[in-house]
């Protein structure tokens, strides 16, 4: 293969016009059919690729790698050897539901390649063979000449060949939230996407003007197609719930293996039968294996979601509530998250001297021609309070609005005679009117460019000449507008004679207004909610397509920005290595003028670090990073399908401090799973110590499996999902993140839930004996069982928090007086029903045993209350 010419070399935006066609193989007259149709079979339609997908089916089948399943289906096996069809039944049953819950947890809307699809426009208006047809968008090629025009989706990359006023909105590509002035001619440098103004690309918008564009990009090899494919190479990471849970299930299969495996040679060696032994093993496994708790984290998860739905935070994904509750970084967008997303008038400079928008007086004839200016020179308007048009034109109807002048009366008072349109090269628009009967142009534009074709200067005295002093004075009042974030425009007019025809040469000569500055504002609870971050332990981070001077004077006043910070454009970023990055990656607060590929280089130095990542975003040039970060989080007004699709989060505000919300409710729901784990695990470890008792002592065994699952499945599930219903403690923003390497089973946590599983497993075993004393084996097995649910039952209230009972009251929480409640009726058709007795191998027993089995019960509870009484005072 030979090496590329240097003209090869440069990109489409760097070539010529005549190597641009020369390249494609076309001209002006486009493509003849024959021709597209050779390219349409070489180069494949214009639509994008989607990457490999699993199937339900595969979905549902990993669900039974899991190492505790594995262990209850062979406790099932063994169960139906041993000819007890009620225990393999329920057994069976608690598999198949457990692996359709994960089927449907891990079955994920991956529709971010179909919106992207979506993006483009059924159908595009092309040249061939030096007609103008229309044919559907799949079918443009490289080398097609595409005509475009106000309102159309630009369905392939392109270089602008001729251009008539073209803008175009590539803010879902960008992240820049102005329109783009677009130009004809070449480029000579290198620029980054947001700055090649002689192209066009896939999934953006023509807001105004039109343009002859030649094709250079269809499909993959469009920017959204380079989007596509970083989005299909970047892997979801998991969560630190589920990598915690992942350790804990992995060890606790280890520990369930080993215990069964002694405790059935032990049955052996004591000359058990077969049969008896491996139910003695069935018996511990069974009980050893929280069956519920995939189910529990999953509902608990799910009322976390509802509760943030309320709250405008709209999860898409369970498993993103409880990751929030870790997250140490956000990457926040600039424009509508943490702005207002609406450009609007903040400081007028006029006569001098700075002024607000409802300080213009209509009795100054100097303010009433600043005003005549900003409405004449105007496409926007505003119907209903919705501004149609630029962002910035209809800023400055709004200021009209707050003096009381209707842009709409002037406009219908005063015709426009000519004009001419605003574009890139001139960086102005002229209008002509007559103005109090005298032919009038008036003009905005760039200070800089209007300044320089000044001559005059209006002042609340008249007009005099421009003195450089004069020229000083508004440059300077410019660069501290700038430096604030704000977008300036300058006003000038002129008089002209009656038969003068407005041209490019009329723009010179002007006499100076006054400066108009404007910002999108940011929101009013920013600034609160950076702070909340702060205190919370979390970074927040700003990623803008916006440039350096604004994204930074924005950071600075909501409290991003600190002394001592940096901000990096994404040139700057390019230019970084891997290593400089993570060593800048703690100074820097704003990145400005980013790429796709940026975002997703920002999101993995932090991931490097160690910490959990949240990333906001509304474009499609943010659908790889969303995915890419732990926690993806979506504008839900502004945001486009392929950001909604990718994240895990949709915001219904677009509002950061929804964020911070978020982030307290994913705090409280780890805890409460967590609780909720304690929960389970402690009963479950009173189960396990209860088996092994009897088998050191070679007592019968203490409970059939199908006890146990109905403890497991029933009465546990119960307490375990009023515990995640548990309200949010005072102060959860008060502490920083939890650590997500950090797993669930620590020394202390693992050392609590053995001192009150062995207090439920003392209880438990004491009314066996008393069982075995007073009855038979069933007798006792049945006091043991109804032992175990009833403490396990009180134990819900234990685990409700670290504090007292007496300190959280019941009426905190009426779920968990519910939930014990219901256990013990649902214990008690166990109990007294004839057909359940039988189902559930339970004896009867007399009165004073019932009384013996509760007195039992609420022991453990009465001693762990009395110990969190004790630590309270102490404290």
């Amino acid at each position: 293969m030979g090496s590329r010419t240097e003209e090869s070399l440069k990109d489409w935006y760097q070539k010529t016009e005549e190597e641009v066609l020369e390249a494609l193989h076309t001209s002006k007259e486009g493509l003849s059919a024959t021709e597209a149709a050779g390219l349409l079979a070489s180069k494949g339609e214009n639509i994008l690729e989607e990457g490999k997908k699993k199937s339900t089916l595969q979905v549902f089948a990993e669900q039974f790698r899991d190492l505790l399943v594995v262990i209850l289906i062979a406790a099932a096996v063994i169960s139906m050897l041993s000819g007890n069809a009620e225990s393999t039944i329920v057994i069976v049953a608690v598999i198949v539901l457990n692996a359709v819950l994960g089927t449907v947890q891990h079955e994920k809307a991956q529709k971010s390649l179909a919106s992207l699809k979506s993006l483009s426009s059924p159908t595009a208006k092309v040249i061939r063979d030096g007609q103008k047809v229309e044919i559907a968008s799949k079918g443009v090629v490289p080398g097609d000449i595409l005509l475009l025009e106000a309102g159309d989706m630009v369905v392939a990359d392109g270089r602008i060949l001729n251009n008539y006023s073209l803008q175009v909105n590539e803010s879902s590509l960008t992240g820049e939230s102005t329109n783009v002035d677009k130009e004809e001619g070449t480029l000579d440098t290198e620029a980054p996407l947001a700055d090649r103004t002689n192209m066009v690309y896939s999934g953006s918008l023509v807001t105004y003007g039109r343009a002859v564009v030649a094709v250079t990009g269809t499909g993959m090899d469009t920017e959204i197609g380079k989007i596509a494919s970083l989005m299909n190479a970047t892997k979801e990471k998991k969560t630190p719930l589920q990598v915690s849970l992942d350790q804990f299930s992995s060890r606790l299969a280890m520990v369930i293996m080993v215990i069964c495996g002694l405790v059935f040679l032990l049955s052996i060696y004591r000359k058990m039968p077969l049969l008896d032994s491996l139910m003695f093993a069935v018996a511990l496994a069974v009980a050893a294996i929280p069956e519920a708790l995939s189910s529990i984290v999953t509902i608990v998860q799910a009322m976390g979601t509802q509760r943030m739905a309320k709250e405008n935070a709209i999860i898409k994904e369970l498993k993103a509530v409880e990751s929030l509750g870790c997250v140490s970084v956000i990457c926040s967008d600039k424009t509508g998250t943490l702005t207002q997303n609406k450009m609007t008038v903040k400081d007028i400079y006029v006569d001098g001297k700075v002024c607000q928008p409802d300080e213009l007086d209509l009795r100054s004839q100097l303010h009433r021609y600043l005003l005549y200016d900003a409405l004449l020179t105007n496409d926007s308007s505003l119907v209903e309070g919705k501004g149609i048009g630029d962002p910035t034109e209809y800023a400055l109807l709004e200021m009209a609005g707050k003096v009381s002048l209707s842009h709409d009366l002037i406009r219908e008072m005063m015709h426009r005679l000519e004009e001419i349109p605003f574009d890139s090269d001139r960086k102005l628009m002229s209008t002509k009117y007559q103005l109090h009967g005298v032919p009038t142009i008036l003009t905005k534009g760039a200070v800089d460019v209007l300044l320089y074709r000044t001559t005059h200067i209006r002042t609340s005295e008249g007009v005099r000449e421009l003195t450089e002093k004069d020229r000083e004075n508004i440059l300077e009042q410019n660069m501290r507008f700038s430096e604030n974030g704000l977008r300036v425009l300058a006003f000038a007019y002129k008089e002209v004679e009656e038969d003068h025809v407005l041209s490019l040469k009329s723009e010179n000569d002007f006499i100076f207004i006054g400066l108009i500055s404007m910002v999108d504002p940011p929101r009013e609870e920013s600034k609160d909610a950076v702070a909340d971050a702060k205190r919370a332990g979390i970074r927040p981070v700003m990623i803008t397509g916006d440039h350096k001077i604004t994204a930074t004077a924005i950071a600075k006043q909501i409290g991003i920005f600190e002394k001592g910070d940096m901000a990096v454009t994404g040139a700057e970023l390019d230019a970084m290595t891997d290593e400089e990055l993570d060593l800048n990656i703690t100074k820097t607060s704003v990145y400005a003028r980013v790429s796709p590929e940026n975002k997703i280089r920002i999101v993995d130095a932090w991931q490097r670090r160690g910490n959990v990542v949240s990333m906001t975003g509304d474009g499609v040039n943010d659908a790889p990073a969303l995915k890419k970060a732990d926690i993806g989080v979506a504008m839900g007004i502004t945001g486009t399908e392929v950001s909604k699709d990718a994240a895990s989060m949709i915001l219904a505000d677009d509002n950061f401090a929804t964020i911070i919300k978020a982030v307290a409710n994913g705090r409280n729901v780890y805890r409460n799973i967590k609780n909720a784990i304690q929960f389970l695990l402690s009963g479950n470890m009173a189960g396990i110590l209860s088996v092994l008792y009897t088998s050191i002592m070679a007592l019968p065994v203490p409970f059939a499996p199908v006890h146990l699952l109905f403890i497991n499945l029933l009465t546990d599930s119960l307490p375990a999902i009023a515990i995640g219903m548990e309200p949010a403690e005072h102060g959860l923003l008060n502490r920083k993140p939890r650590d997500p390497k950090e797993g669930i089973l620590s020394k202390e946590f693992m050392l609590k839930i053995l001192v009150q599983g062995a207090l439920i497993a003392v209880c438990t075993m004491t009314a066996f004996h008393i069982g075995l004393k007073q009855g038979s084996a069933a007798t006792a097995s049945t006091m043991a069982f109804c032992t175990l649910t009833l403490s396990r039952l009180f134990h819900g209230f234990n685990c409700r928090s670290r504090q007292s009972i007496f300190r959280l009251g019941f009426a905190s929480n009426w779920y968990s007086l519910g939930a014990f409640l219901a256990g013990v009726f649902l214990l008690s058709l166990v109990m007294f029903v004839p057909v359940l007795e039988k189902l559930f191998s339970v004896a009867p027993l007399t009165a004073s045993q019932i009384g013996i089995i509760y007195g039992l019960a609420v022991i453990p509870t009465i001693i762990i209350q009395f110990a969190k009484i004790i630590k309270e005072n102490r404290k």
